[in-house]
């Protein structure tokens, strides 16, 4: 991209305003989760089916994620998100019409792949605006996206509740959120490729940096997917809790992650990256050895806060890493984000199938495993570090300093 002078002004507006894009994001997710019962229903599949189903998101983003690169060089980072973004927003809508299996299959696929291309989109813009602040923001936008899902789903469990067609909530839901995701785009960067800027492949394998810094994330991601999906039977099935205390559980690990998103930034502008995740994982990692080796509900509830803790700051650290490690920010984002959708789509299925052969405690043994990954392979990071000498851009962009 091409080297554009921002104000202080400007560039703290633009901040804000991709903190409204994740959290517009974000709302896509929880509207669509909270909806997924009447979208089985509709479509007269099996559960069986359904899980088939909800494989095609994660297929749709990890095909796509890649091209997000050479949309941005071509139409400019700024058109390219709101293009994407409002392909994302309006996607939404399709799932809720899907009458079959294959139709199901097919709109999750296209709807996996506008959210991942505007994810990668929005990502690159939030490095780039971090980068000309000079200090960290990724833990905090990754946060408000957590914020988005959370009203989200509670938008959707209302709908829900009230008896609400999906089709009705989804159309609705998808206008408000595609008005508010072009209006904030107007206030982000718009960056230009230059003019003797080579266009990047259409379609590329990510660096070997990318992959590192995205076996990271895979760790993270995993613990994360685990613990949503799985936290609440462990509760029911290993320690013979209610439903109620079993659901509780699964969303004070959602709030734990998005608080401590929200307030990580603080932490890594004092610490650094490399740091901040090895202390993460230290409390993720004990977090993971209270779940399996507690064996009273309020000592694995706490051991599931911790790792919901620990693991918070991780991936939007991977992110900001990803966009410092080389010469193509987008093409190494889109690498780190395809591993951690994988990681995503292969957590639940893993924890399942792990808990069939043997349990669910050696299930999160395997994520206490993981979690330990992190302390260990921390120091990946270290392109997040923003003392590091891995930016370069004439002193007019660095807030508060003349050229």
């Amino acid at each position: 991209m091409s080297t554009v002078t921002y104000g202080r002004r400007e560039v703290r507006r633009a901040r804000y305003a991709v903190a409204a894009v994740f959290a517009v994001h974000g709302s896509v997710t929880g509207s669509f989760a909270t909806r997924v019962p009447w979208i089985q229903d509709h479509a007269g599949v099996s559960a069986g089916q359904l899980g088939l189903a909800l494989a095609f998101p994660a297929l749709g983003a990890s095909v796509a994620m890649p091209l997000a690169g050479s949309v941005s060089h071509r139409f400019g980072a700024r058109a390219a998100l709101r293009g994407l973004l409002a392909l994302w927003t309006l996607a939404l809508v399709l799932p809720s019409l899907a009458p079959n299996l294959l139709t199901l299959c097919l709109v999750l696929f296209v709807y996996g792949a506008t959210a991942g291309m505007s994810d990668v989109a929005m990502n690159a813009l939030g490095v780039e605006i971090e980068n000309r602040l000079d200090r960290s923001i990724m833990s905090g936008l990754h946060g408000m996206w957590s914020t988005g899902a959370l009203v989200g789903s509670a938008a959707g469990t209302l709908a829900a509740h009230l008896g609400t067609d999906a089709r009705t909530h989804h159309v609705l839901a998808a206008a408000v959120l595609t008005v508010v995701g072009l209006v904030a785009c107007t206030w982000v960067l718009d960056l230009q490729p230059a003019e003797d800027e080579d266009p990047p492949p259409r379609f590329a394998l990510p660096p070997k940096s990318a992959v590192l810094i995205g076996a990271v994330g895979f760790c993270a991601v995993f613990a994360e997917g685990a613990s949503l999906d799985w936290s609440a039977v462990y509760l029911r099935d290993e320690l013979e809790t209610s439903a109620g205390l079993a659901a509780a559980c699964t969303t004070g690990f959602t709030l734990t992650m998005a608080v401590a998103r929200l307030v990580g930034d603080k932490v890594v502008d004092r610490f650094g990256a490399v740091r901040s995740v090895r202390v993460s994982g230290v409390l993720a990692t004990v977090g993971g050895l209270l779940v399996v080796a507690g064996g009273r509900p309020a000592v694995a509830m706490t051991g599931f806060a911790l790792i919901g803790l620990g693991i918070a700051v991780v991936v939007p650290l991977c992110f900001a890493a990803a966009g410092r490690a080389g010469s193509n920010p987008s093409l190494a984002i889109a690498g780190v984000a395809t591993i951690t959708y994988t990681s995503g789509l292969v957590a639940p299925s893993a924890i399942g199938g792990l808990a069939q052969a043997t349990s669910l405690v050696v299930s999160f043994g395997l994520v206490t495993v993981l979690a330990g990954c992190l302390v260990v392979f921390a120091r990946v990071l270290r392109a997040g570090d923003r003392d590091r000498p891995t930016i370069s851009r004439p002193a007019a962009e660095v807030p508060g300093r003349r050229p």
